[in-house]
């Protein structure tokens, strides 16, 4: 979470000065403006957030996220305030997929269940090849141990909100689901537009985030990947 650290550090102190979590968001909004289709983006009370209107629409109508006094609506003003480039194409993304289904929102289907993983869950991986083929083979042990070196040249991004909440208390079966990146770059996730076809096939892969070489002193030993409970095998044909 170092990426998140100065920022969080921000909020807390906030907090602890009696702002809501709204207000400690929006103070942080002014170094850093969000532009939305419809305004620059503000961080309002849940209450705010009208019966019967889906949530991601009223973003895109107000440009007002609904916020709640907790962790987890915490976490996600955070990733608004470091990826909003990430986020405001995941609103729009729910946007176009509430209209193909005439707004009803109970009608989710593959891509907005994908975009929602996306938004809660996910992690970007940027890394040299051999780690991602070992990646999605759910190879493990060339993963982390045969290949441990190359981990100095990956980057590991961690946006889902709901996924920096569990690892509030780590345990080793916290699961990212990862998109693989290009390892110059993000543009394909952040600076384009989504795409549904891909997003709507599920194109993750898990990865259980405390193998993740530094990230976890446990996992310097060679037996911690040996726990077959985390670090299953693919399933085969």
């Amino acid at each position: 979470m170092a990426p998140y650290r100065q920022t969080g550090e921000a909020l807390t102190a906030d907090l602890r000065a009696g702002a809501t979590v709204a207000e400690a968001l929006n103070r942080r909004l002014p170094e850093r403006p969000i532009r939305l289709s419809h305004g620059d983006l503000c961080f309002v009370a849940q209450a705010d957030l009208p019966a019967g209107e889906a949530y991601e629409a009223f973003i895109h109508r107000s440009a007002c996220v609904p916020t709640r006094d907790n962790l987890h609506d915490l976490l996600n003003g955070l990733i608004w305030l470091h990826w909003p480039e990430l986020k405001t194409g995941l609103n729009a993304a729910h946007i176009e997929a509430l209209a193909v289904s005439g707004g009803v929102q109970a009608q989710r289907g593959r891509l907005r269940d994908a975009l929602t993983v996306v938004d809660e869950n996910a992690a970007l991986l940027q890394a040299p090849p051999e780690l991602c083929e070992a990646l999605v083979a759910r190879d493990w042990q060339r993963l982390f141990i045969h290949l441990r070196p190359l981990w100095a040249q990956a980057r590991l991004h961690l946006i889902g909100h709901a996924l920096l909440e569990k690892l509030m208390q780590p345990r080793k079966p916290i699961c990212a689901h990862v998109l693989v990146m290009p390892l110059d770059g993000c543009a394909a996730l952040i600076d384009a537009p989504l795409d549904p076809a891909w997003l709507a096939g599920k194109p993750f892969h898990p990865l259980p985030v405390l193998g993740v070489p530094a990230w976890w002193a446990g996992n310097e030993d060679e037996n911690f990947y040996a726990d077959t409970g985390v670090f299953r095998p693919a399933a085969r044909g």
